[in-house]
């Protein structure tokens, strides 16, 4: 059982390792859409604005960038079960925060809706398999030895 588990787990985070590097490949076009959807709000603009002057990068470059190193990153580490848990609980909260900025089907009219509310859904799934992965952590702990051996 431990081996379909690994597996599932290997191919499971290959959706993360696959749209991270995409991003990265595609910085600017994945910035551009983060410029649609993401506003910075007023109370961060001061830093915003400071981390655009440090870096000579645009605010939405530069989330392009992070987020497209974290997803390759947890995916590689819920890959290898290496901290699952931690890195499965910010794919938690990135996932939802995707659902909440770019999948608002709320805001769109019925008919229209369709594509963005089941592109929600996915994103929902992924997050109850995420918790299936928090949950599990690295897996069943190896039982101990008695003080009689194995009985």
């Amino acid at each position: 059982m431990p081996a379909f588990i690994t597996f599932g787990r290997v191919l499971f985070a290959v959706l993360f390792i696959y749209t991270g590097a995409t991003k990265l490949f595609g910085i600017q076009a994945t910035a551009d859409f983060i410029a649609t959807k993401v506003t910075i709000p007023e109370i961060a603009a001061p830093y915003t604005a400071q981390l655009e002057t440090l870096t000579k990068m645009p605010i939405a470059q530069l989330l392009a960038i992070a987020v497209g190193a974290f997803e390759i990153v947890a995916g590689l580490m819920i890959a290898i079960n290496f901290l699952p848990r931690l890195f499965s609980l910010l794919m938690i909260i990135f996932v939802g925060a995707t659902i909440y900025y770019f999948h608002d089907f709320w805001n769109q009219p019925s008919p229209d809706n369709a594509k963005t509310l089941i592109d929600a859904l996915k994103n929902l799934s992924i997050i109850g398999a995420l918790f299936m992965i928090f949950g599990y952590g690295r897996g069943p702990a190896k039982p101990a030895e008695t003080a009689y051996g194995d009985i």
